[in-house]
């Protein structure tokens, strides 16, 4: 058995695996900006293929994508052309290094981030959370917005039904079948959920096991560190949103609840 990571190694596999179609999360993003009335420079950290910073760009928006995986932003470049993709670890990013398409180099000149589908759940630390946060706080201008969606660590708070059973999907992709089997454990001495995922093909090759986590952050924890970086919180629920059942539709207002398996947070930064 090899270890890898297929889906971020093959963005278009990872888009067939995780399909938008009608560009939700994008689209949700963009709500947010609107109802919060955000200028037009964008950051879309952890931009993985690049679909949602594309449709953000199709809206108008001067947009930046950033990610540490190089196979995406190659990827990114070619099927999702309209934005500037840069490399950049949203654990610790310089904004000099960034800048906007329009002015590239510049620091504070984001009137908005977006970090979407758990992406700032990747900072597994405190210290990685206050990094992300001040490279956040450096990027924006004063009232700038961070709009983020991710898991829910509340949501583990006495249940188990996603736990320590595998998951099992399956799919076609150049012609090859792919089965893929998916376990999350809870680490509670880091705060972490851990994936263990193991592709099996039918072409003959050997099978590839993966390992991720994600910070398990609770709502009122996740509220303290923004706070503490000088974010105000316009909202902190758990739906309707990109990935919740019943998924967001345009229209749709922000929940009360945060109980549910995602979380969905807009905040500002102090004028």
């Amino acid at each position: 058995m090899t270890s890898g990571n297929l889906l971020t190694d093959n963005p278009e596999l990872y888009e067939a695996r995780f399909p938008d179609p009608e560009r939700l999360a994008g689209r949700w993003a963009e709500d947010c900006l609107r109802r919060y009335g955000s200028a037009p420079h964008v950051l879309d950290l952890g931009c993985g293929t690049g679909r949602d910073a594309a449709h953000l760009h199709a809206m108008g928006r001067s947009v930046v994508g950033a990610d540490l995986s190089e196979a995406m932003l190659t990827y990114a470049c070619d099927r999702h052309p309209g934005p500037r993709y840069v490399r950049a670890d949203l654990r610790d990013f310089s904004p000099d290094v960034l800048g906007t398409p329009d002015t590239p180099g510049a620091s504070g000149v984001f009137d908005a981030v977006v970090c979407l589908d758990s992406a700032l759940l990747y900072c597994h630390t405190n210290d990685d959370l206050d990094g992300f946060l001040a490279s956040c706080r450096r990027s924006l201008v004063p009232g700038g917005l961070l709009v983020a969606e991710m898991r829910n660590g509340a949501y583990f708070l006495g249940r188990d039904d996603l736990l320590n059973t595998p998951r099992y999907n399956s799919l076609t992709w150049q012609g090859v079948s792919y089965r893929s089997a998916t376990t999350l454990r809870i680490d509670r001495t880091a705060q972490l959920l851990r994936r263990g995922r193991v592709w099996t093909a039918d072409d003959g090759s050997a099978p590839v096991e993966q390992h991720s986590a994600w910070r398990l952050l609770l709502p009122q924890e996740l509220r303290h560190f923004l706070t503490a970086h000088g974010f105000t919180v316009l909202e902190l629920h758990d739906g309707p949103g990109p990935r919740t059942e019943p998924p967001w539709q345009e229209g749709d207002l922000p929940g009360t609840a945060a109980d549910a398996d995602r979380l969905h947070v807009v905040a500002r930064l102090a004028d």
